[in-house]
């Protein structure tokens, strides 16, 4: 026979596309519409169906940037349509690649019940599905006109990302408002050919493929293109044989779940991320009323919580779904977070504060953390999600990386403790899928573990921006659970995945350490402002649980349950992996440094009443210390007179001393000079004698890089900029003294650029070997990202980077491909490079990224680290970064583990000055080397027991105690949600609790107060 393969393929294609499918719909008749566009913040539901109405013809042009419009569409259903299924049709001005991403739609009828979205996959409502003659039909449309961001190029800079800038001008122009007869065979035709075109087009050549293309052939001669509709059933019948074919034995198994990744900011405001949820949600309940199989799963607890705060509604189907198994909801976290830059008391919040909702609302425990898009995970995530209960973990986003191909779909990740969980990346390598022919066969293609393991998860669904599921993806699941030539298809909650892998992978790969993300790399600096926000806040919130707590069993005062749930929730939210990273519209990050400003505030508030009461009436200075460390006399979690501190003037007296145009500061413990250029020439470490600083380099040196990515602005910095670098040396005020504190200070000040400045603060305190650098930097630059060198005289084969509880090594050179894509990475409070008996750290408030590099000078090896501290990228929001901005980090000189966690613990959390009458002695006191006080809170049952958690910093076996000044009746090892674990009461004695941790480990402990 001829080749006639292209013929057939074409011929369907145009039939499909031309014929069959607007025949779906064929058969309409226009609705009359009416309209309200409001000028402001949406309304709700109830205002909206009173508002008043005027006539609204089709194709007027409508909504503008973040506006809202209610349309209402009445009709009636003509008489010879009875018996048949009639729906709604609205086109909205879809654009049918953009969902999720443009304008949407929420269906209510005029009883205020909402009934299913509109978007551009999904632009259908049920009228009925036997509709009676005359039925009239009265629906409401609450429209969002979301600016479309990302059309076209992607990343050209736009104003529309905030309405406070955006346009006036309407947006959207209707295509379409019909009543209309739903033709199902007409529909079911649909799906049979393009499962079976998509099927042919990834088969090899052999018998199935051509007896498929002949089938579709067939079909094609049955099928009258003049009357669609009425041959529809007998073109299918052509197709009855191909379609039943089962497949093969060994076929891959994909378990689907219905998703719809609703980012909960990205390119659109938080507000409006409650109607996507409303509205994506109403949809997916709709589809499981209509399909018998089909799961669908959702993740975030915030996001339950906003459906239930906002379309109580909507919530009740939500629940219903819930109970009957089909809607699943997934992750155990209270939003999907980024897990690089949270610290670990906030990742042990998304862990108790999502199960605790999806617990307390819905009556389900989630078993597994759902993450597919956050952008690389921490090292430490394994030990918290086992500790924190959770069986598995999921991902997709690591299928992104630019260089590396991940070498396992299944396998167990191992954790900085030595913790493992079942992990699975989806061989489909996306978290949006359509079940087109071409996911499904690579998916199958791709599975690396397929010699023992026989399926993958996909994620179905319209995402992102939200949509989720569709009928055309459920019909196609139907047709792929069992037909020759494609993997099997079936719905399925991720657990019974898990459970089943889990035994056919007894002895599955495992990956051991961080899951960098090679993309995405600039996200640790972007949004200077959100990550400072950050920082601060969950530094603020664990010092506000501690000064509580002690003010609870120390006076009785009532702890602050409800406040300061609230304020960890937000900032939770905050660290959502659209918003935290920096990759959000301008709307979103204006909005979250107001919140954050509030969560200080009120943070603040708690903590200066709790004080209040713990240190009563009086005028004597006291210093509090809410650090886990020592600071200068002052105990961990305690406070004590001024008077009694050991780092006043005299005890380490600080000298001050010009030398060739600049500065040397010495305070018997290190020496450390700045030169005329404001650079740090030299810091020793007076006890051995070392200089931190390699010969002739500098540190504290800024640098200036071009940064244009070639994607992804605010989320990518890509290799080649380190091509281009300007070094600020030009100094235009450097000035020094010593404060009446005997704090040595240096003032330097530049200019950047004709439109930016920068001025330093570099201070060395008495006793200290910090030398801590404040920095105000005004910052009008575009494209460019600004960064702090420090070039080392320390030969480091690998740097230590914190990481939550604990710390990650990474090596310095670039031996693979792997450690090569690794040129910007993350750290949390300190990074350290050492070398036997000796090792400098730097430490930070507020910075997340940073690099290392590796530099011969003669023949040493010097180790270059940079702190990132700012970026200028344009899109999605153009004023990223512009204004006041504020550091503060510092050089460690002579430094191990031990002191870079000291150091970096006292920058984030500074002393604070007040007058009393008494001192105040710490609740809980932590003795042995490495053992760490994490955090001291009530438990959040309200119970009033505490609860205690410790952490091994230096990567080592650890032994001490917690000493208890509380009256204590029992303790108990519990999970980091706070239940009791089998490890039964812990033996008290006078107080003491012993303690014994392996490396990196994290315990919590519940103490029942007598």
């Amino acid at each position: 026979m001829h080749d006639d393969i292209p013929l057939t393929v074409g011929r369907v294609t145009r039939v499909l596309t031309e014929r069959i499918l607007p025949a779906v719909h064929a058969e309409s008749v226009p609705l009359t519409a009416q309209w309200h566009e409001l000028p402001g913040e949406p309304v709700s539901p109830a205002e909206g169906l009173a508002l008043d109405y005027t006539p609204y013809a089709v194709g007027t042009p409508w909504g503008a940037a973040w506006g809202t419009t209610w349309f209402r569409l009445t009709g009636e259903v003509p008489a010879h349509w009875a018996g048949r299924r009639v729906e709604v049709v609205a086109d909205l001005g879809f654009d049918r690649d953009m969902t999720g991403f443009q304008c949407e739609g929420l269906v209510y009828r005029a009883d205020g019940t909402p009934v299913k979205s509109l978007n551009p996959r999904n632009q259908w409502v049920l009228v009925a599905e036997e509709a009676e003659a005359g039925r009239a039909v009265e629906l409401y449309v609450e429209a969002a006109s979301n600016p479309i961001l990302v059309a076209g190029n992607p990343f050209v800079p736009t104003r529309e990302g905030d309405i406070v800038t955006s346009s006036s001008t309407r947006l959207y122009t209707t295509g379409r408002l019909d009543l209309a007869v739903f033709e199902r065979d007409v529909f079911e035709l649909a799906l049979d050919v393009q499962v079976l075109l998509e099927l042919q087009a990834e088969l090899p050549p052999g018998p199935r493929r051509m007896q498929v293309l002949q089938a579709l052939d067939e079909a094609m001669d049955r099928l009258d293109l003049q009357h669609v509709a009425s041959t529809a059933g007998d073109a299918r019948a052509a197709l009855v044989d191909v379609l039943a074919r089962p497949a093969e034995a060994s076929a891959h198994e994909i378990s689907a779940v219905g998703h719809a990744h609703i980012d909960s900011a990205w390119l659109w405001p938080l507000r409006e991320t409650i109607r996507k949820v409303a509205r994506t949600t109403a949809s997916m309940t709709t589809l499981i009323d209509e399909t018998d199989d089909f799961v669908y799963g959702m993740s975030s607890a915030q996001q339950y919580a906003w459906i239930k705060e906002h379309r109580p509604e909507v919530w009740d189907r939500v629940k219903a779904a819930v109970d009957a198994g089909r809607f699943v909801p997934l992750g155990g976290m209270w939003v999907e977070s980024d897990t690089v830059m949270p610290s670990g008391e906030s990742l042990v919040r998304q862990f108790l504060h999502g199960q605790r909702f999806f617990e307390t609302e819905l009556g389900i425990r989630c078993r597994g953390v759902w993450l597919p898009d956050s952008f690389g995970y921490s090292p430490a995530l394994p030990q918290l999600m086992r500790r924190a209960g959770f069986e598995w973990f999921f991902t997709q986003k690591i299928s992104w990386n630019q260089v590396n191909t991940f070498p396992h779909h299944t396998f167990l990740w191992e954790g900085i403790d030595g913790s493992r969980v079942l992990s699975h990346f989806p061989p489909m390598d996306t978290y949006n899928a359509q079940l087109s022919g071409a996911e499904v066969a690579l998916a199958s293609r791709q599975f690396r573990e397929s010699r023992v393991a026989t399926g993958s998860i996909a994620p179905v669904g319209w995402g992102d921006g939200g949509g989720g599921t569709t009928r055309e993806m459920t019909g196609k699941a139907s047709r792929l659970a069992d037909l020759e030539g494609s993997p099997r298809v079936r719905w399925e909650h991720p657990d019974a995945f898990f459970d089943r892998t889990r035994e056919q992978l007894p002895q599955a790969p495992v990956w051991v350490g961080e899951l960098y993300l090679e993309l995405h790399r600039a996200t640790l600096t972007s949004q200077h402002r959100t990550k400072q926000g950050n920082r601060r806040t969950e530094h603020l919130l664990v010092e506000a649980e501690l000064w509580a707590a002690t003010a609870a069993v120390r006076t009785g005062t009532a702890y602050p349950h409800d406040e300061l749930d609230a304020l960890w929730q937000q900032v939770l939210l905050q660290q959502f992996h659209d918003i935290l990273p920096g990759t959000s519209i301008a709307w979103v990050h204006r909005e979250a440094v107001e919140q954050y400003a509030r969560v200080t505030e009120a943070a603040e508030a708690i903590i200066a009443r709790s004080l209040a009461a713990l240190v009563g009436e009086g005028d004597t200075a006291l210093e509090a210390n809410a650090a886990p460390f020592e600071r200068a006399g002052v105990p961990a979690g305690g406070a004590v007179e001024r008077e009694s501190r050991t780092d006043e003037p005299g005890a380490y007296a600080v000298s001050l001393s010009e030398r060739d145009g600049g500065w040397v500061l010495d305070n018997g413990v290190v020496a450390v000079t700045v030169s005329a250029e404001g650079l740090v020439t030299s810091a020793v470490d007076l006890a051995t004698a070392r200089d931190a600083i390699a010969p002739g380099r500098e540190g504290n040196l800024l640098q200036l890089h071009e940064d244009v990515p070639n994607r992804w602005d605010a989320w990518d910095v890509d290799r080649y900029y380190r091509n281009r670098v300007t070094d600020l040396r030009d100094v235009s005020v450097l000035s020094a003294a010593v404060d009446d504190e005997g704090v040595a200070r240096v003032v330097v000040e530049r200019h950047i650029s004709a439109d930016s400045t920068v001025r330093q603060e570099l201070s060395l305190a008495p006793g200290a070997r910090l030398l801590e650098i404040s920095q105000e930097t005004d910052w009008h630059e575009t494209e460019t990202f600004l960064k702090v060198a420090f070039r080392l005289d320390v030969r480091a084969e690998h740097v230590a980077a914190e990481t939550q509880f604990g710390f990650h090594r990474r090596v310095t050179h670039t031996n693979t491909s792997w450690e090569a894509a690794k040129f910007e990475t993350s750290m949390h409070r300190f990074v350290l490079a050492e070398e036997r008996g000796f090792g400098v750290a730097l430490v930070n408030d507020s910075t997340y990224g940073h690099d290392v590099t590796r530099d011969v000078v003669g023949d040493d090896v010097v180790t270059t680290v940079r702190l990132s501290l700012l970026r200028a990228p344009r899109f999605p929001d153009p004023e990223t970064d512009q204004g006041v901005q504020t550091h503060r980090y510092g050089l460690v000189i002579g430094a191990d583990a031990e002191v870079a966690t000291r150091e970096g613990a006292l920058m984030g959390t500074p002393p604070r000055r007040l007058t009393g009458a008494r001192r105040v002695a710490p609740l809980v006191t932590a003795t042995g080397e490495g053992i760490v006080v994490s955090s001291v809170k009530e438990a959040a049952d309200r119970s009033g027991d505490l609860v205690v958690r410790v952490y091994e910093s230096l990567g080592g076996r650890a032994r001490g105690t917690l000493r208890l000044d509380l009256p204590v009746a029992a303790v108990t090892t519990v999970s980091l949600l706070e239940e009791p674990l089998d490890d039964g009461e812990v033996v008290v004695v006078d107080g003491e609790v012993p303690v014994v941790l392996s490396a990196f480990e994290v315990r919590t402990f519940r103490v029942a107060r007598a």
